[in-house]
């Protein structure tokens, strides 16, 4: 018995090394935590509990048969953050550049099952060369059967993946595939193909950093949803999201227990909406002031930033936030935003996450780039999501509410449950002027006239009552009061239950 405790202690040991003192050194030059470190800095302290440890890879080719590590460059288990439990894998760069092979991949694969089966959400932490060439095909198929199951979890449980040094090539897909994305300044980047292989084949000069960098990803290509400065704030941030979310797509949203009144009146709201219909303001002050302890975890804030998207908590609860933001393009939603917004919808609706809408756009945005870019099927994207979800919906109208945008903004005939407008709301098919404009056409060598007919038709449509007479807004509703009367329209739909017609899936507009 002595002798085993010994080789296991012995192999332990091993395992617990990594790739040694000097690689380990090498990691932490770049300014980079190991493997394990991450684990210690994500999970609950003492939580974790390690699969595999013992693993190795099965190649006798190229050398490898002289380069076997145990764990073979992936740790795996299961732990908790903030008591929920988790499913996680941590590619360990210091064993041969973490990059995957057969049993590698099988390690992801059993923990990946394993969260689908037990309903908890599955987190990757990517530091990886890609394939390992060695192995050709066999590390190829590892990889597939991780997308298989990334597609599988897809909406039935929170998949989180966190870029923290290098994943190319086919690596990419992976977390691609996740809910979200978060990655590190400086030290991570993600793209299909290399700089010099960009270089060889279209003749363009472009760095890692510029090709895939966080920067990139978070401003341009969306591919991200956060960056962050190091290893630590990224990993505590994962912690931060993980409490707005649910172990799976069986159960309800987390609720927390709060120091915030559910009654609270925000007096600062009723001078929110300038007088000057033409000058903006920042919808994040909206949200802010709305939510529990004035917390707000946004998501994609550097990208599309004509939209708003994130997390809150009303009343305890756990809400999902939509919101037009008039400082950027004023509020207008063209590709990129109609995307984002989209995308997050169905997050929320897949997840049971109930939705808040704060409405201030006056309409898709115009020109030529749009236009080719595919407006029309981008922003059948944001309709489709909101007509299409499930869960409680609760949209508040501050200012202008025109045209289609109206209708794709979680409007009543979408299903919206519950529909606010504040008193300066102006709910129209466009803005007074551009209106007049075209019903007296005929009119326009006449200033007098113009001038008289746009005070008509802003007395008659800049306001709310038209669209509240119909029954598409429930209530106009006093800014300061917004908070509260959110927290109780929210606790009146917890019961809420709706059925789509049975389908295979849905054709959302791609």
């Amino acid at each position: 018995m002595n002798k085993i405790l010994a080789e296991l202690e012995n192999r332990r040991q091993k395992a617990l090394a990594g790739g040694g003192v000097d690689r380990v050194a090498t990691q932490h030059k770049k300014g980079k935590l190991t493997a394990r470190e991450r684990i210690e800095v994500l999970v609950d302290p003492g939580s974790f509990e390690e699969f595999d440890m013992f693993v190795t890879h099965r190649c006798n080719d190229f050398g490898l048969e002289k380069a076997s590590y145990p764990g073979d460059g992936v740790i795996t288990g299961w732990g908790t953050i903030n008591g929920q439990p988790i499913y996680l894998f941590s590619q360990d760069f210091t064993i041969l550049g973490g990059s995957l092979s057969e049993t590698n991949a099988q390690k992801i694969c059993k923990v990946m099952d394993m969260a689908i089966q037990n309903g908890a959400p599955m987190i990757g932490l990517n530091d990886s060369g890609g394939a390992r060439i060695q192995e050709g095909v066999s590390s190829l198929g590892g990889y597939a059967e991780v997308f298989k199951r990334n597609i599988l979890a897809s909406g039935v449980i929170p998949q989180i993946s966190v870029i923290m040094g290098p994943c190319a090539g086919g690596a990419v897909y992976s977390p691609a595939i996740t809910d979200f994305i978060f990655m590190v300044r400086g030290s991570s980047y993600m793209f299909v193909t290399g700089p010099d292989v960009v270089k060889t084949v279209t003749n363009e000069s472009v760095t890692a950093e510029d090709l895939g960098g966080a920067g990139t990803h978070t401003t341009k290509s969306s591919v991200a949803d956060l960056a962050f400065d190091n290893d630590v704030l990224a990993l505590r941030e994962v912690r931060r999201l993980l409490k707005y979310l649910p172990a799976s797509n069986r159960v309800a949203p987390p609720f927390s227990k709060v120091h915030d009144s559910p009654v609270r009146v925000e007096t600062s709201l009723d001078s929110l909406i300038p007088s000057d219909a033409g000058v903006a303001y920042d919808i994040k002050e909206l949200i802010i002031k709305l939510a529990d302890e004035y917390d707000f975890f946004e998501i994609q804030s550097d990208f599309a930033r004509n939209i708003v998207i994130g997390f809150i908590r009303l009343g305890g609860s756990s809400i999902g936030v939509v919101a037009n933001q008039p400082k950027v393009l004023a509020g207008c939603l063209d590709v990129d935003s109609s995307r984002k917004a989209a995308r997050f919808v169905r997050f929320c609706d897949a997840f049971n996450i109930p939705i808040l809408t704060l409405v201030d756009v006056p309409g898709f945005l115009p020109g030529t780039q749009q236009e080719y870019g595919g407006i029309i099927k981008h922003g059948a994207k944001l309709l489709f999501a909101y007509g299409e979800a499930t869960v409680p919906k609760v949209t508040v109208i501050t200012r202008k509410a025109y045209g289609g945008a109206y209708d794709v903004m979680s409007s009543k005939h979408l299903r919206g449950d519950i529909n606010y407008a504040w008193p300066t709301a102006e709910i129209a098919v466009m803005g007074a002027k551009g209106a007049v404009e075209i019903i007296y056409k005929s009119d326009l060598g006449n200033q007098d006239k113009i001038n008289e007919q746009t005070k008509k038709y802003e007395e008659r449509f800049s306001n709310p009552f038209t669209a509240a007479e119909k029954g598409y807004i429930d209530e106009v509703i006093l800014p300061r009061n917004t908070r509260k009367r959110l927290v109780r329209a929210f606790k009146r739909l917890e019961g809420k239950k709706q059925m789509n017609p049975w389908k295979k899936h849905d054709n959302i507009p791609l």
